[in-house]
């Protein structure tokens, strides 16, 4: 293999857990999460030689992860309604890790029906980035990060309330 894919693979492999979020984030069922993912794979490779160290590895890959993911979503023409959460019977497992789970799918739920900035903006936060870096990252300033990330949070509570998700 060549150094330069060995190279590659090994970012992939120190980042993947963005790219499976971004996935995630942007849709609704494993199936679809897995093809974008796999979308997501192959335009960083074709896009692998831009990048140029000018930022974070990981901060590349995301706005390459995102702009695929919207791209994806455009190309496919894919209308699920988000907004619809199946009604399905599921029998009662009180394990902490099912529980866990269930929540995680509530959330990534709740997370879809924001438009791509604040889906962003949640994206970073959930990565650690300080709002000077969201900032930075989205070309805003430190105090519109701020601000939008509040507004952003809010947005989310509210979805999470009248969905009834009741974490």
């Amino acid at each position: 293999m060549k150094e330069k894919e060995q190279e590659f693979l090994n970012r992939i492999e120190c980042h993947k857990g963005i790219l499976y979020k971004v996935s995630k984030m942007y849709m609704d069922n494993s199936d679809d999460q897995q093809d974008l993912f796999q979308e997501i794979i192959c335009q960083l490779w074709k896009s692998y030689d831009s990048f140029r160290n000018e930022s974070q590895f990981s901060t590349w890959m995301y706005r390459v992860a995102v702009n695929t993911a919207i791209v994806f979503l455009k190309k496919e023409k894919r209308k699920v309604d988000k907004y619809e959460i199946a009604s399905e019977n599921i029998k009662e497992d009180e394990s902490d890790s099912y529980i866990k789970e269930s929540q995680l799918d509530h959330f990534y739920k709740a997370v879809q029906k924001l438009d791509k900035i604040d889906k962003a903006i949640i994206f970073y936060q959930l990565e650690g980035f300080s709002h000077k870096e969201i900032g930075q990252n989205m070309g805003i300033s430190e105090g519109n990060a701020r601000v939008k990330l509040n507004r952003a949070k809010e947005k989310l509570k509210e979805i999470i309330k009248n969905q009834g998700y009741g974490f």
